[in-house]
């Protein structure tokens, strides 16, 4: 399970250590994002607030929110009233509040230091939420689902934008390639910390895709779950709704 990987070391908590890690590459996430994903990550952000159409929520929460992307995105597509984000890193928010404030979206979108696992929300707050690749970074998976349950609405929709492994050849072969070697020489040249991008790969590895994560969402409450494979299985969007 993706609890058991840790960007640096197995005797301080995976919380502590992600949170450190996003600090300090903080400066350098958009444009690591940008460049190492060749810009189609704004697409699966795109095509995952696409996920909430139909059900046009108001009031949303996106955690791991980092410097704000999806919730921008989410912004761009809907026409919510509140957009709430939360994440462990305060520098990714401070990069994120930045960005909004230049979008004039700061009134709209309100970011927060906040943990996937304790959020400081009421049950039944949110209409829908949204995770983009921060659920393979949750501590305890399950958990931070379940927190994300309780405070979701009856009928609200969750929707998890998140890194798979392909299965197809030769993308298998070139996606592992190029995350597990090259990615972390070029996050090591740009952010001075290749360890982070080294433990990308092996987060990814670890994380239970497709099916076993489907199975991990009805486990922990959700209904009518679906997973959808993006850029032959490079990425997945997964939804579900709390009945």
């Amino acid at each position: 399970m993706s609890e058991s990987v840790k960007p640096y070391n197995q005797s301080e908590s995976k919380k502590n250590q992600v949170s450190a890690m996003f600090n300090r590459i903080a400066p350098y996430y958009d444009l690591l994002n940008a460049v190492l994903s060749l810009g189609i990550d704004t697409i699966w952000r795109r095509k995952a607030i696409q996920q909430l159409n139909k059900n046009q929520p108001k009031i949303i929460l996106d955690v791991a929110t980092g410097t704000a992307d999806l919730a921008i995105e989410t912004a761009k597509q809907l026409n919510p009233e509140k957009i709430v984000g939360v994440d462990i890193s305060t520098q990714m928010l401070d990069i994120g509040r930045t960005k909004l404030k230049k979008k004039s979206l700061d009134q709209l979108i309100t970011l927060e230091e906040g943990d996937s696992e304790n959020l400081p929300f009421e049950d039944n707050t949110f209409d829908a939420i949204t995770v983009a690749f921060g659920v393979r970074n949750f501590e305890h998976l399950e958990k931070g689902l379940k927190e994300m349950h309780r405070v979701l609405k009856p009928n609200g929709q969750l929707v998890v934008l998140e890194f798979s492994r392909p299965s197809i050849f030769p993308i298998k072969q070139l996606f592992n390639l190029y995350f597990k070697y090259i990615l972390p020489r070029i996050g090591n040249l740009t952010s001075k910390d290749s360890r982070a991008y080294s433990y990308l790969y092996e987060s990814v590895q670890a994380f239970p895709d497709g099916k076993d994560f489907v199975n991990i969402l009805s486990k922990t409450g959700y209904k009518s779950n679906q997973c959808k494979a993006l850029t032959l299985g490079i990425c997945s969007i997964y939804s579900g709704f709390k009945h």
